[in-house]
């Protein structure tokens, strides 16, 4: 039988529910509302900035090649706009929601409704070892371990590895319900059909212009993604209390902007219900409570990196 997790670590910690049972029905509906107009401003804003550096590179302007670097981190930090719209907060309109997140797992090589059943079991059992499914690969724990991790090469592996199998075996992953399933599998195989047609017409067009644009910077930017990714729970405490298991870094502006801000994740793991733009707000009322926070992801690694064994 499954061990239950500690509610707290700390008995003197406030839990991420009784905070969230303080606040009153006025200060939830506040904080939980969508707008479209704040999500098609941030999604204009990150999509303008992959196109204008794709457009860049794709004509090919003196030092080209150097903006492949933020061009990637652009473009797979849609990630971060997909575990967005996967909670359906990012815009006030569902369909919405659901048509930004087919774009971007898309773009990434991550199918957005299979992920959209894995981050929500990753939610319900937040850092239970048991049953959390970004636990079941241990985060590093050496050097070694680390530098393999943070290239990246390990989790191209398995999204390719993952849609291959959903598309052409289905799922059989206890998190997904069975009357799921066909959607996913057929969202696996119209990736793999999108992917294979623009393959054709670069071949027949004569043109690597999407190697350049897109799947170089994609590769070069997803270290810069499992960098950013490791410090929102790595070293968190193995307990049910948000406020302890989740970590808030603390960042600039850009980085907040360019991952929607999630550096305020242990409120968002606290609760999920409230959109991007009312995070910082949330974060005002919360910041007392917060048992796991950073000053910077330098900060971070450098600590988790003097952790680590040979």
């Amino acid at each position: 039988m499954t061990p239950k997790l500690a509610e707290k670590a700390d008995t003197g910690a406030t839990g991420h529910r009784e905070f969230l049972a303080s606040l009153s029905p006025q200060q939830k509906k506040r904080l939980t509302e969508k707008s479209d107009a704040k999500g098609t401003a941030a999604l204009a804003a990150h999509a303008g900035a992959i196109l204008l550096l794709g457009g860049l590179i794709a004509a090919r302007v003196p030092f080209w090649p150097l903006l492949m670097v933020p061009q990637g981190i652009a473009i797979i930090f849609l990630f971060t706009t997909l575990h967005e719209t996967i909670h359906r907060t990012a815009f006030a309109t569902p369909w919405i929601n659901d048509a930004v997140a087919r774009v971007c797992g898309f773009l990434i090589l991550l199918p957005s409704e299979w992920f959209r059943f894995f981050h929500f079991a990753h939610h319900r059992h937040t850092q239970d070892p048991e049953r959390d499914p970004e636990l079941a690969r241990p985060k590093p724990k050496a050097v070694g371990q680390y530098i393999v991790h943070v290239s990246g090469l390990p989790v191209w592996v398995r999204q390719a590895a993952t849609l291959l199998w959903l598309a052409f075996r289905g799922t059989s992953d206890d998190f997904v319900p069975p009357a799921a399933r066909p959607q996913i599998a057929r969202e696996a195989r119209l990736m793999l059909a999108l992917y294979a047609l623009l393959a054709a017409l670069s071949i027949a067009a004569g043109s690597a212009v999407l190697v350049y644009v897109w799947i170089i910077p994609a590769i070069l930017g997803q270290p810069f993604l499992r960098l950013y990714l490791l410090a929102e729970h790595g070293r968190c405490a193995f307990v049910a209390n948000m406020f302890e298991n989740s970590r808030t870094t603390f960042t600039n502006r850009l980085v907040r902007r360019l991952a929607w801000n999630m550096p305020y994740h242990a409120e968002h793991h606290a609760f999920p219900g409230v959109p991007f733009h009312r995070l910082p707000e949330f974060h005002r009322l919360t910041k007392s409570h917060l048992r796991e926070t950073e000053d910077g992801y330098v900060h971070f690694h450098g600590r988790y990196v003097r952790s680590l064994g040979g």
